[in-house]
Order: structure tokens, then sequence, then C-alpha cells
């Protein structure tokens, strides 16, 4: 079902043309205010909660040139409240199943309001808004207390932009309400055991018999793929071409006799990743993505919405930060010299880095993002490291023993997850590398292994 916040459908996404039929950006917030005061899961966000919910938001800016929801922080309280500090939200099964059920019901009820997927074309159920509206929308939303969406940032993402540069219409016309409208949970099936930084060697095999493909072959670190009703899959569909341009993508279903999800439980506690076995899956052609032989160009779309959305997870480091400078003030080590100047250097820069992808933001409304937010996913990973180094020499022992203390060993969870963080959506060698040759210009790295290039591909390794 179309939303139907504009009734012109022929306005191009992301541009403020003239449109004397569209919404005003003042009725359109009215009416949004209107939905968010009575719409369920929802409450108006209070002064002395304590740090604002999900600040990387349901990855719906993400795909339109931001990190997501806007939120407004409130003042954090030392000792009340949850001292959880999480990058990648942990929870057990019975939590997972009252979370989702919350957010689905929240989407289903923002996207039936017109407000899913304002920016999106009318004719895929988007209400065909400029980018304004959806920042206005955002900021708006921020000052409520809505579900945590984060379990829609892959679908909406990553997966959504891909679907809609390269699926076919019937794809379009299915997914893209589903996705949006919060009935479909979507997840990439990229990594293989084999197959990490070097994509391009995948090994997962597709083969087509008749208007069907069949897929087997195996996944990993698939996030929130036992939750996922939809995977975006890469797989080898002629073994005989050079390794990237063999490859062909395409929509799964998580819920297809021979999908397997098997959870994988991390040193942090938690298992939001998974590996998925896909044993001679069916897939209607029309799931395809792109051209046969042409997945490379749909993962390097992917590959960038999603680095992307990790460069635009930088503002999601102010809460934290405010927990690690008053864990300073309530350590007595803000007097400290050294730890004042190395707090001051981690302040500077992650203001920085939120003011770089504010800046991303504004220079992009529409397309798919350039190699340039490799910098800010670089950039929001060393941020973590500095992070991370300062708050383990102010808590020293108290990191690794749990005292009881409130604020000082659930920070564990936070340490532990860093090096993930760094590999994820790119080794931060990789993102050196592309930086280099894609945005500076300089010469490419010579590699023995080097194989025909395909657009997007570095030259070295399977990433783009």
């Amino acid at each position: 079902m179309a939303q139907t916040a504009r009734e012109d459908p022929a306005g191009d996404r992301g541009h403020e043309d003239d449109d004397s039929d569209r919404e005003s950006l003042t009725a359109f917030l009215d009416r949004a205010r209107v939905f968010l005061a009575g719409a369920p899961e929802v409450g108006r966000r209070s002064e002395t909660t304590g740090l604002a919910r999900s600040e990387a938001g349901d990855g719906e800016r993400v795909g339109d040139g931001d990190g997501g929801q806007r939120a407004s922080r409130p003042p954090l309280v030392w000792g009340e409240g949850s001292d959880e500090v999480n990058l990648l939200p942990e929870h057990s099964p019975e939590e997972d199943e009252r979370i989702v059920a919350a957010a689905r019901r929240f989407k289903a009820a923002e996207y039936a309001a017109g407000f899913g997927w304002i920016d999106g074309p009318t004719e895929y159920g988007g209400a065909g808004l400029p980018v304004s509206y959806l920042d206005a929308y955002l900021d708006l939303r921020g000052q409520y207390d809505v579900p945590d969406l984060a379990v829609f940032g892959l679908g909406l993402g990553m997966i959504s932009p891909t679907l809609l540069a390269h699926g076919s219409e019937s794809a379009k016309r299915i997914y893209l309400p589903r996705l949006h409208a919060g009935e479909a949970i979507g997840c990439q099936l990229f990594s293989e055991p084999g197959a990490g930084s070097d994509l391009a060697s995948l090994r997962t095999r597709a083969v087509r018999d008749g208007d069907e493909w069949v897929i087997t072959g195996q996944k990993v670190w698939t996030t929130n793929g036992h939750l996922s009703d939809v995977g975006e899959v890469l797989c080898r569909t002629s073994p005989e071409a050079p390794k990237h341009r063999g490859i062909t993508a395409f929509l799964v279903d998580m819920h297809a006799p021979g999908v397997e999800v098997r959870p994988l439980r991390q040193m942090t506690g938690g298992a939001s990743f998974n590996e998925v076995f896909l044993t001679e899956v069916r897939v209607p052609d029309e799931n395809r993505l792109g051209a046969v032989d042409d997945g490379w160009r749909v993962a390097t779309t992917t590959l960038m919405n999603e680095r992307s959305t990790a460069s635009d997870l930088g503002g999601s480091l102010a809460a934290i930060l405010d927990r690690l400078i008053m864990l300073a003030r309530w350590s007595g080590r803000l007097a400290d010299p050294v730890v004042r100047d190395r707090l001051s250097d981690t302040v500077m820069h992650v203001r920085l880095a939120g003011y770089a992808t504010e800046r991303a933001h504004l220079a992009r409304t529409a397309g798919t993002p350039g190699p340039e937010h490799s910098v800010g996913k670089l950039v929001w990973t060393n941020n973590l490291r500095r992070i991370s180094d300062l708050l383990t020499d102010i808590l020293g022992p108290r990191l690794i023993a749990d005292t009881g203390e409130w604020g000082t060993f659930a920070w564990t969870t936070l340490v532990l997850g860093v090096p993930g963080i760094r590999v994820s959506a790119g080794t931060d060698e990789i993102m050196k590398n592309i930086l280099a040759e894609r945005v500076l210009g300089l010469p490419r790295e010579p590699s023995p292994a080097r194989t025909t290039s395909a657009p997007g591909g570095n030259g070295k390794d399977g990433n783009v």
C-alpha cells in the first residue's frame, strides 16, 4: 500500500522542487505530532530517563544519507538506571521476541500513517517527499520514547536501497513496502568461512533450474539472521569466470525450506551474529538483483550503504562519551592531567566525526554513498579504540572483576566488542586502501594475486 502524504509521484526523490500539491512542511509536522502522540508503544521522552534509546536508529536515514533517528539525549544521572554499554544489541530470545514485536507494531502504524518511508518513491510505497521532510520528522520523533527500531537497520539501510537500485519490478513492489512497514526484517548474507575480506572468493553456488535458482552454501557473521525474514545473498553462478565477474545477487526467503540459522556466541556473551546454511534453497528468478554474473556491482551498492551506516554511527558515541566523562569524575581521575588531556582529545575527535557526518548528509540527498564514507567508518572505529583504551586505564582491574559497583564492570561488553567492530563492514586496513586509491587517487597497492577488476573492486581483494 502506497503512503499518501504526497499525491504527485513524478517528483524526484530527495529534491525540493516546487509542487503545489505537496503538503506543506508545517502541516506535515502537525500531522506527525498527532500520530506520535497516539502511536502504539510511544511515550513522550522524559528529561530524567537514562540514555536515549537506540540513538543509531532504525537505519532509515542510512539509506538516504544519514545514520538514523535523531534523539535528544536526556541527562545521565550516575548510578541510576541500567549501566549497560553496548555497541550491538545483545538480548535473550525472550527479550528479542518482546523488542521485535513492539518494533513491528510501531513501524506498521508509522507506515500506515504515511511516515514509514517519507522520501521513498510512491510507486513502491513511499510518500515521495523531500529528504528535508524526513529530517524534520526524525528530529520530531527523537522527542518521543519510541521502541528500539535497530532490528530494521540492515533492511532499511542496506537492502532497501540495493533493491531499489537493482531489483525487478516485481521484487520492488513486494519487498519494499514490507521492509518499510516492518513486516519484513532483512539481513545480509555475504561473508563465508573462506571469504571475508576477500569476499570475491565466495563459494556459495546458485544453479539455474528453469525460472528458479537452486542455492547451496554457507554464510557466516550474519547479523540478526535469527530474526530476519529476507536476506540478500551473493552466490557464485559462473565458476569459470574471473572471481569478481561470476557472482550474482538474490533475495532469499529466510523461512524457505533448506535455510538453517545457527547462532554464534561472541566473547561479549551475546549471539547477535549467526552462521546460515543454505541447502538446495529455491529462489525465483524475479528475486535476482541485477544481471546474472553482475552481482559485484550489486554488492558495491550494499557495501557502500553499509559503510555509510557505520560512518553515521559516530553520533551514537556521544552518549558513551557522556558516561566516560562521568566515569573519570566519579573515579577521581579527572584531576589527572594525562587523563584530562586524553579525554579532551577523545571529545574533540568524536565531535569532529559528528560534524563530518552531518556535512556528508547535507552534501548527498540521493544515490549510492561513495568511497568517502570509508573515512567515516575508519574515524568511528578509531574513536571507539580511543574510548576503550582510556576507560581501560581509568578502571584498571575493576573492568575485569565484577565488584558490583555501578558503571564499572558493565564497560566490559564495549571493550570486548571493539575488535569486532574494526573488522565489520570492511577492516581498517581495507578502509585505508579504499581511501588511498579511490579518494586520494594514489597508485593501487601491488598484488601478485590481482585479478581482473570489476566495477567497484579495488584490485587487491574482494572488498569494494
